[in-house]
């Protein structure tokens, strides 16, 4: 027997078996790199993303740089040196223009001052008086004791013979070369102001008697010549109490501002040709300067402790006030000239003692403050493109310097505060990147960008995760195993219907029905569940023999005419109900007697659409969370007596709460990062408004929006990026939060 038995022992050791567990192994091996490497792959994908953005986003918060490269005795014939009025650079920085007092303009390079051309207007005498609109229009007023004032500007021409770039330098007349007279000849001018617009020019001078003169001309266009007519129109001014040190007058040619003693700032509604306001300015010290930043609606005031102001007018209780808006310190020493930027809110400061600063108002932000001049500075001037600064020392030199400054705009501040923009009744929370506008001041506010992902993830949420979670414990627990074969592959095939066939279909069709049927919405929420409940213990009060002709667990399918006949009820008597609550509209009525704007493209749209583009990922997991709970547990709660629902409370929902949660931080995630939906089905407005009624902009869709216009490597191409970053470390915070808490309950039920 034992010979037998012996001779029928397995041999587990053959060439066949040996080749088997090699090939096994092999593939062990195989699977186990495989999955090391995709898992690797997804981290160093999701690292690779991380490290991308920072490259992108890291240049806005480089410090800026001013460094010298040159510096020249001030260019002029020896004959013809006098005071200098104004430097100006044209595009490219190559050649720059001198303005002396004796009427005399000198155009050199600015590389080493090498004097190009030198030319003189077609004005008798000194010039008494000198003003320039902008220096990005480079329309000057040149005015002389005579009384008589030119109008002219610089110019440059650009040609590329043999494929070397050449600049030709020149003045020219654009109102004609004949002198313009404001007042009596035997009056001298003093000061000049010049504003200049596409319909009207105003131009405001102070004579030898202190007195102001202004002067509207309106623009005409000859019909036949296609030349500039003007019209002149004298507006009459209030008396102003004071020495007058300085004229200002902003773009619109609406406001004049009068700095009369060094103290008091009077401002003159020149529409209505009143004195509107006067402020005394001597808790701001010593004025030593006074200049228009970018746009001329605000004043950057400059006094003898280096400190400037910036001012501008707002609305304060329905009547329009200038205000002090922020201040900026240099330190130390009194500010002696003020330059502003000709396509960004910022502006350069000269100091005592050769300091130089340079801010940004909008921002906020002190980006150079440093002494660079051995010696006293006179005057400066910044390119157009604010790459290069030109100083005119007290020692007759001109400084060129370079300055890296690429991202100024950009501050925490500007991001993550309030700000205080020009026109703006108070401090806010502004998204507007661009504008048509030359001038424009950027608002780069991330607020309402975060404020509104939230917001239309909340409404998604509100609206998904009760009905999801409720499905899926019903589904999972309560239906007949056969209907859920049905039900859920049916529910699970929704999430494959493209988000963008989803907001289209909200945008064109959901959005205007719930306009016009706002009130049926709220009344279906109500009747509904209401229709629903007393089905329900209306079914459940029925003699056993008629609830036992329907199989357990397919009793579900008897609400379905229920919700159809709830919602069809609900709508159609939702007109009846306007008329007797709301007078004939809900939509008239939240407009009108509660004050509370209506969009017609809303945050309840989205909450619809996002959350039934959502439910199918919440209910799947948690679907499969609550299934995959061993039926033993279940069991064994029943044989000691516990009630299905007891059972399900206590047992199987602690149990399967680890993948519930994950499923609500999943759809939370989805919610958070949807694009198309939110884009299509919302007015696209960056606001910060709770109001379910109004829209929003979320991160990803603004990235979607806005990306596509954005000048490569500019501080609007750099802040999207950012939105993006915001986007990661949301999606982040999320998940992390998620598998921490999720790791929580495990360890907490894991030992039911």
């Amino acid at each position: 027997m034992m010979t037998e038995h012996s001779s029928h022992t397995i041999n587990f050791n053959t060439p066949a078996l040996r080749r088997h567990r090699k090939l096994r192994a092999a593939k062990n091996k195989l699977a186990q790199g495989g999955i090391a490497l995709g898992g690797n792959s997804v981290i160093a994908a999701v690292l690779l993303i991380f490290f991308y953005l920072l490259y992108e986003v890291a240049p806005m918060f480089v410090s800026a740089e001013m460094e010298e490269v040159s510096q020249y005795n001030v260019p002029s014939l020896s004959v013809q040196r006098s005071e200098t009025l104004l430097l100006a650079m044209e595009e490219q920085a190559e050649i720059a223009l001198r303005v002396q007092k004796n009427g005399h303009m000198t155009f050199f390079k600015v590389a080493d001052g090498t004097v190009l051309k030198t030319e003189k207007p077609q004005l008798q005498g000194n010039v008494t008086a000198f003003d320039i609109n902008t220096q990005a229009s480079r329309l000057m007023a040149m005015a002389n004791d005579s009384g008589e004032i030119v109008l002219l500007k610089h110019s440059y021409k650009v040609t590329y013979p043999n494929d070397q770039r050449h600049i030709a330098p020149s003045i020219e007349y654009p109102y004609g070369a004949d002198s313009i007279r404001l007042f009596d000849q035997s009056n001298s001018i003093k000061s000049i102001t010049l504003r200049d617009g596409e319909e009207a020019m105003v131009l405001a001078a102070l004579d030898s008697k202190m007195q102001i003169h202004v002067t509207r001309f309106n623009k005409e266009v000859d019909f036949l010549t296609d030349e500039v007519v003007l019209e002149a129109e004298t507006i009459s001014l209030p008396s102003i109490a004071g020495h007058v040190n300085q004229i200002e007058i902003d773009q619109s040619m609406r406001w004049m501002f009068v700095l009369a003693d060094e103290r008091l700032l009077h401002v003159i509604n020149l529409e209505d040709e009143n004195l509107t306001q006067t402020i005394t300015l001597d808790e701001v010290g010593t004025i030593t300067s006074m200049s228009m930043l970018l746009g001329e609606n605000s004043i950057l005031i400059g006094n003898s402790d280096g400190q400037i102001s910036q001012w501008f007018m707002a609305r304060q209780d329905e009547n329009w006030r200038l205000v002090n808006v922020r201040q900026f310190e240099m330190l130390e020493g009194a500010v002696v000239d003020i330059a502003t930027e000709q396509r960004r809110k910022g502006f350069v400061v000269a100091g005592e003692n050769g300091r130089i600063a340079i801010f940004h108002s909008t921002a906020h932000r002190t980006l150079i403050n440093e002494k660079y001049i051995n010696g006293d500075i006179k005057h400066v001037s910044i390119s157009p493109r604010a790459k290069d600064l030109l100083v005119e020392t007290a020692q007759g030199k001109i400084v060129h310097f370079k300055i890296e400054n690429e991202h100024p705009e950009i501050s925490w501040t500007s991001m993550w505060d309030e700000v205080w923009f020009e026109g703006y009744e108070k401090p806010e929370y502004i998204w507007q990147s661009s504008s048509s506008s030359s001038d424009f001041e950027p608002k780069y506010s991330l607020v309402p960008l975060a404020f509104g992902t939230l917001k239309g993830a909340f409404y998604a949420m509100l609206l998904a995760a009760p009905l999801a979670i409720a499905g899926a414990i019903y589904t999972a627990y309560f239906m007949a195993p056969a209907l859920r074969r049905k039900v859920k592959p049916i529910i699970e095939l929704m999430e494959a219907l493209p988000t963008v066939i989803l907001g289209f279909l909200a945008g064109l069709a959901l959005a205007p029905f719930l306009e016009n049927n706002l009130l049926g919405i709220f009344a279906v929420l109500i009747i509904l569940p209401m229709a629903m409940l007393i089905f329900g213990f209306t079914w459940a009060n029925l003699p056993g023999f008629i609830r036992h002709k329907v199989p357990e667990g397919w009793d579900t399918l008897l609400l379905i005419p229920v919700i159809v006949l709830a919602g069809w009820f609900a709508l159609e008597v939702s007109p009846i109900l306007e008329v007797w609550f709301f007078n004939g509209s809900m939509v008239d009525w939240l407009n009108n007697d509660l004050g509370v704007s209506f969009s017609q493209r809303n945050a309840l749209i989205v909450g619809l659409a996002m959350g039934f583009a959502v439910i199918p990922t919440i209910f799947s997991i948690a679907e499969d969370a609550i299934f995959s709970v061993p039926k033993s547990l279940s069991y064994g709660s029943l044989a000691l007596g516990a009630t299905p629902w007891q059972t399900m409370i206590k047992v199987v929902l602690p149990t399967a709460s680890p993948g519930i949660f994950s499923a609500l931080m999943i759809g939370m995630g989805r919610a958070v990062g949807e694009t198309m939906i939110v884009l299509m089905a919302t007015g696209n407005t960056p606001i910060t408004d709770v109001n379910i009624f109004e829209g929003m902009r979320t991160l990803a869709a603004n990235i979607a929006v806005e990306v596509p216009e954005a000048e490569v490597g500019s501080s609007h191409y750099r802040i999207l990026f950012l939105t993006g970053f915001v986007l990661f470390l949301f999606t982040f915070i999320f998940n992390t939060a998620a598998e921490t808490v999720r790791q929580r309950l495990r360890t907490k039920y894991g030992q039911l």
